[in-house]
């Protein structure tokens, strides 16, 4: 009996997606539909910033149950409160200068139509992450390329970092469920997690090592 009354129908997982956009103030004001089929998500519509299109993934991945998000939101931006390109180029240096964590001075932003790139070099994986995220916040853009890399400063071994990646996975998700592989700079995990929540700190953790430069995450979500 229990097990049936864990087993999530399309139907089910569509009406708690709706809801926690519904709920999740980030994702406000939005015109986006829908649609579920064997678990996976599909996001159709439009919002007002690339913000908003991402706080909407989001809102998708913690619905238990989902087990891929497909997002086909467009960002429609407001004509009278649109940025030009460089309002929104000085917008988006100031936000890197002002984050603690990211070195800004490594860092080049180009900014096309809306579309930043951003190019340059860090010491670790979760700086790369970090840059992208102060962006996507921004007002007026509508999507970021990420082409900066990860150049540690003395490359660590593989079999330290691969270690070291494994006893911090159990601290922060509590399972031992996630195996990891580590070959020239990739991190890949492999196995189940309980929860998005469980991935995303996976990821996370992947992402703090000295020397990832990318995270390949096949990591399964069962709960």
């Amino acid at each position: 009996m229990g097990t049936a009354a864990a087993v999530r129908t399309d139907q089910d997982i569509q009406r708690d997606v709706l809801d926690e956009l519904a709920w999740d103030p980030q994702a406000q004001p939005h015109e986006i539909g829908v649609v579920v089929a064997d678990g996976v998500v599909t996001l159709t519509g439009r919002v007002d910033s690339y913000a908003r299109k991402w706080a909407a993934q989001r809102c998708a991945h913690r619905v238990r149950g989902v087990r891929a998000v497909a997002d086909d939101v467009e960002v429609r931006l407001p004509g009278l409160d649109g940025q030009d390109d460089a309002e929104l180029a000085l917008a988006a240096v100031r936000a890197l200068e002002w984050d603690s964590f990211v070195p800004a001075e490594r860092l080049d932003v180009t900014v096309a139509d809306g579309w930043l790139m951003l190019r340059g070099e860090v010491e670790f994986g979760y700086q790369r992450r970090t840059a992208e995220q102060e962006l996507r916040r921004l007002r007026g853009v509508r999507g970021v390329t990420n082409l900066v890399e990860v150049v540690p400063p003395a490359p660590p071994s593989a079999e330290q970092t691969a270690a070291d990646l494994r006893r911090a996975l159990r601290r922060r998700t509590g399972t031992e469920a996630v195996t990891v592989e580590l070959a020239g700079g990739t991190v890949v995990l492999h196995g189940e997690v309980r929860s998005w929540w469980e991935r995303d700190e996976a990821e996370r953790v992947a992402w703090s090592a000295p020397g990832v430069r990318a995270v390949d995450d096949r990591l399964v979500v069962t709960g």
